[in-house]
């Protein structure tokens, strides 16, 4: 894990409040009556969840049932078998596909003797394992505290033990107070610190809006491709790996789509379904990324069989996390990444099927650079009027302004007149009223 925080996570909530990679687990999963596929896929991301933290996935347990039950969310019988299965294949512990109350992962710890973690605080770990940077250290920190601190049941003794040290509130003040109080003064240096990152994320904000460049936010499911497509545009050596949250720390960079076409590109993190809710302050980031955007590139799977399920995904996550009711919203160009992967007809057929719902699309392969151009071209169009294509003459004493325009966007010298050189310029529109103030300047039509 990156960073010193998965110390404190240990050191207050016990080891068994973590994922350390190597164990061997069980996955449980109840299976609603009558909403089966989906939740299988989410079983199936389960299994990939845990192979991101590098848990080994030994067995599995589902069940049938309208709800879970209250106490043990699986039902006294069922956890019994769970400890059995367990036991049988050597598992040590027990992941569940939902987020589990306190009560039910402290009685499912003492009916079966694993470690009980759930779907959320899994997530909670791996995004503590790839945080890159400090902000994204903390914000990890932070929503992992808030979501374990209620369930502080005192793995062992130690924090059952009355303490009576200087600076308790007496002798009969329990470890376990003693451990809440210095969680929830950690939550609050965190909370302050993460306040300064806002103050020096607003700064790096307004100083991209200075450039007056469009800007493209790239976002999607997790694992579609976003980092790979990021690289392909960018030529820049960003992390890629096949495995969920493979980026966490939101990456932008100035790209040339054609001569005189600059955007600036964001990479944000994977959405996934079920995403803790913790977790979305971690992603304030990306919000702001695809909240400030000009277009966003919604990346999707096109091999995938569930990508008509990630597509729709992503769009109520877009709705229900990252937009508030009634805000506007940048227009959205989707990006079937991957087509290289699409062999079957099966799949041909699921991707005409959502081809009528995406409207405006574009086929690429990111890994093997296939479709980039017609990519590139489909930004601009839906970018269209974010730059100007004219004319202007320079006149000869004012040459020194070449230098200027030369920075402004695209620059090509077409010719000498009696006046002065006529040039022509590809800038952002935003840069008009700047052009039409530089003296002896004279506009045209291209």
């Amino acid at each position: 894990m990156a960073g010193g925080h998965k110390y404190l996570i240990e050191d207050y909530l016990g080891k068994r409040a973590r994922v350390y990679g190597g164990e061997r687990a069980v996955l449980v999963g109840i299976i609603p009556l009558g909403s089966a596929e989906e939740e299988w896929e989410t079983f199936d991301e389960l299994r990939a969840l845990a192979y991101t933290a590098g848990v080994l996935v030994v067995g599995h347990l589902t069940q049938r049932r309208s709800r879970p039950d209250p106490a043990t969310f699986i039902g006294r019988g069922k956890a019994e078998e769970l400890r059995d299965l367990a036991a049988a294949l050597g598992a040590d512990t027990a992941i569940f596909n939902d987020q589990l109350s306190p009560d039910q992962a402290r009685n499912l710890e003492e009916i079966t003797g694993l470690k009980i973690i759930d779907r959320s605080q899994l997530i909670l770990d791996i995004f503590a394992q790839r945080a890159g940077t400090r902000e994204a250290e903390l914000a990890v920190e932070l929503a992992q505290l808030e979501y374990l601190l209620p369930r502080m049941r005192g793995w062992g003794k130690a924090l059952t033990n009355p303490g009576g040290r200087i600076g308790t509130m007496g002798p009969g003040e329990t470890k376990m107070e003693i451990e809440r109080r210095k969680v929830k003064r950690r939550i609050q240096a965190i909370r302050r610190a993460l306040k300064e990152a806002d103050r020096v994320r607003e700064i790096r904000r307004k100083r991209r809006k200075s450039s007056h460049l469009p800007q493209v936010a790239i976002v999607g499911y997790t694992n579609s491709g976003k980092s790979t497509l990021f690289r392909r545009l960018t030529g820049e050596d960003v992390l890629v790996e096949d495995k969920l949250f493979a980026t966490l720390d939101t990456k932008v960079r100035k790209v040339a789509l054609e001569a005189g076409h600059f955007v600036l590109l964001s990479d944000t993190v994977g959405f996934i379904r079920k995403l803790p809710h913790q977790l979305i302050p971690a992603f304030r980031a990306t919000m702001e990324s695809a909240r400030e955007a000009d277009l966003l590139l919604n990346v999707l799977d096109a091999s995938s069989p569930r990508v008509m399920e990630h597509f729709r995904a992503v769009g109520r996550i877009l709705a229900e996390e990252v937009f508030s009711p009634g805000e506007p919203r940048p227009p959205v160009l989707h990006v079937l990444n991957k087509v290289d992967l699409v062999r079957d007809s099966r799949q041909e057929g699921l991707l005409e099927e959502l081809k009528l719902e995406l409207g405006n699309y574009v086929e690429v392969s990111a890994k093997h650079g296939w479709g980039m151009d017609e990519l590139k071209r489909a930004i601009i169009e839906a970018l269209g009027d974010r730059w100007v294509d004219l004319k202007a003459l320079v006149p000869y004493e004012k040459s020194g302004v070449l230098g200027v325009l030369g920075k402004l966007g695209r620059l090509e010298v077409i010719g000498n007149g009696e006046r002065g050189i006529v040039v022509r310029l590809v800038v952002p529109s935003s840069e008009l009223p700047r052009l039409k103030g530089i003296p002896g300047l004279v506009l045209m039509e291209a």
